[in-house]
């Protein structure tokens, strides 16, 4: 969290925010998949001013064979911010952050896999960051999630990702860019909906007990919204497809 400019108020005494959200509202969201023909599996969303497409490749072979898993798949995960992803241009190539919100989006996307299926092979999830406006990897996990579908890798759910924070000493939904660098706290929160599991949650910044169990329960409602979202997207696609079939026969 960031030093706020002097007389910046992330909240009205309406309880709307700077974008003109009320305090339990998402940003807007759009989600499209099978966005890319060379990938097994493909997913792009806008999320508020976020734009992050997610691409899937796999099951494959593992070169070198001494990474392979006898028992189970392997799954890689690479997120890359694009150089042009934010204001002030980015170095290319990962840096620590890219390299630490990979490792986290692996995490929240692992339960879900039945990697055992598919011993000794990989499976490559790449991320790219086109345009960031805080709340990356939440968004990065949903859109990931949903190439995994797209790619007919079989999962026991989808992941559903969301965050919750603190501005002015509110708790929020979903937090944007000035929120996040000028607010009291961030917790992201990933779920299996029809499992009622969690499979990523994280804090940065401070918060009593209470104000955090507020804020991972209204991620949660959160997510679940986002899951309502995805699933009408994949049906968006195979709805089409059907239609496509229809028309040639």
């Amino acid at each position: 969290m960031m030093g706020r400019p002097e007389g910046l108020k992330l909240i009205d005494e309406n309880g709307r925010r700077l974008d003109g959200r009320k305090k339990y509202e998402l940003r807007p969201i759009k989600m499209e998949v099978g966005v890319l023909k060379n990938a097994d599996g493909s997913a792009y969303v806008e999320w508020g001013k976020n734009k992050i497409m997610a691409a899937v490749y796999g099951p494959r072979e593992i070169h070198p064979k001494h990474l392979q898993r006898p028992d189970r798949a392997i799954l890689r995960v690479r997120y890359n911010m694009a150089p042009f992803s934010v204001e002030e241009r980015k170095k290319p190539g990962p840096d620590r952050r890219s390299v630490e919100i990979s490792k986290v989006i692996r995490g929240a996307l692992e339960p879900a896999l039945i990697l055992e299926m598919f011993p000794r092979t990989a499976i490559d999830v790449f991320i790219e960051v086109l345009q960031a406006d805080a709340g990356t990897r939440v968004a990065g996990i949903t859109a990931a999630s949903l190439a995994l579908a797209d790619a007919g890798i079989p999962m026991k759910d989808l992941v559903a990702a969301c965050a919750a924070g603190k501005i002015d000493g509110e708790l929020v939904l979903d937090l944007n860019k000035d929120e996040d660098n000028y607010g009291e706290a961030d917790v992201p929160v990933a779920i299996m909906p029809l499992k009622n599991d969690i499979t990523l949650l994280q804090m940065d910044g401070y918060l009593t007990r209470e104000e955090f169990i507020e804020a991972v329960r209204l991620a949660i409602k959160g997510a679940k919204a986002v899951y309502q979202k995805q699933r009408e997207a994949l049906k968006e696609k195979y709805l089409r497809i059907a239609q496509e079939v229809a028309g040639n026969e």
